[in-house]
């Protein structure tokens, strides 16, 4: 029989919460293994040993070859995992959720599945983004007007404070290089924070796939999320990025920036608030491993009790 190695599997609640977590980690052109309770990374440069319970998502891109064990540590440890292709710019696939809880999950699918209620949950999205104006009243073309007004004016803003000439949004997913400079730190700014909207979303055990004002895609609600923040982080550093130097390779060095804006941690806490608040979710409730049997007639039961063993009463 062979000996087991590694640490012990961690028990759920002796893991980092979310919120405590830090960002997000791009990986490419390495091999990704394990030692214990940590994932190490090799290339030609030497050997980076990363713990694997501090990390709320890691992004795998080209060339990445990853082994059997490092994925058991990765699904233990309840990182977020996303496979993307070159610069970070395409997703094609993620692992598995840290929460184990249905509880936000059930309350997202029954506010997305009313007109009502959907239409109060992206009033509550645009409110945060004009928390001095009313918006209570507004149709979803009033909202999508302001939040377009609202966006072009950041452009403008960054624009005239770093001096880099803006035009328009330009954006070819087949095609990052086709972009110009500003569009290319735009498209890895946002690319990062999508990673990191997409982390909190599945980590909370929630949908990206069930979004309010985006709609139709397995990342609708990412997107939904991410644009919450897109005026404070990832526009910003892309002009800045582009203020320093047009040349080099923009995607790194943006990640880089983003990865170095989102470090304090601030961020997360934030939007783990922001999207509890977003689904209702008074009792903020954080149950990671509850199961009950549904009933039509006498709600929740007990998971576990043999119930063939019980009498009629």
């Amino acid at each position: 029989m062979a000996r087991k190695t590694g640490a012990d599997k961690p028990k759920l609640y002796e893991l980092e919460r979310v919120s405590d977590r830090i960002t997000f980690l791009y990986l490419e052109h390495a091999k990704v293994n394990r030692q214990d309770s940590a994932i190490t990374v090799t290339d030609d440069k030497g050997v980076v040993y990363v713990p694997a319970a501090i990390i709320s998502v890691l992004m795998l891109g080209p060339g990445i070859d990853i082994t059997h064990r490092a994925m058991e540590l990765i699904g233990d440890s309840g990182m977020s995992v996303v496979w993307v292709g070159e610069y970070g710019v395409k997703q094609y696939a993620h692992g598995r959720a840290l929460n184990h809880s249905s509880t936000l999950l059930e309350k997202q699918a029954k506010l997305v599945s009313n007109t009502r209620s959907r239409i109060d949950v992206a009033r509550k999205m645009y409110q945060l983004r004009f928390p001095n104006e009313d918006v209570s009243g507004y149709t979803m073309q009033e909202l999508r007007g302001k939040e377009g007004s609202r966006v072009r004016k950041v452009y403008r803003k960054e624009s005239e404070k770093t001096g880099v000439e803006w035009t328009r949004r330009e954006y070819n997913p087949d095609n990052f290089e086709s972009s110009n400079p500003i569009n290319q730190a735009l498209t890895a700014a946002h690319q990062a924070l999508y990673g990191l909207s997409y982390s909190v979303i599945a980590a909370l055990g929630v949908s990206p796939g069930l979004g309010f004002v985006h709609t139709g895609h397995d990342m609708s609600f990412v997107y939904d999320f991410a644009d919450l923040y897109k005026a404070e982080y990832s526009i910003p550093v892309a002009f800045s990025i582009i203020a320093e130097s047009p040349e080099g390779d923009i995607s790194r060095r943006t990640r880089l920036a983003m990865r170095d804006f989102f470090k304090d941690g601030k961020l997360i806490k934030r939007m783990v608030r922001d999207l509890k608040f977003l689904l209702n979710d008074e009792d903020n409730s954080d149950n990671v491993d509850v199961i009950n049997l549904w009933d039509d007639k006498l709600g929740l039961q007990k998971f576990g009790v043999q119930y063939h063993e019980m009498d009629d009463d």
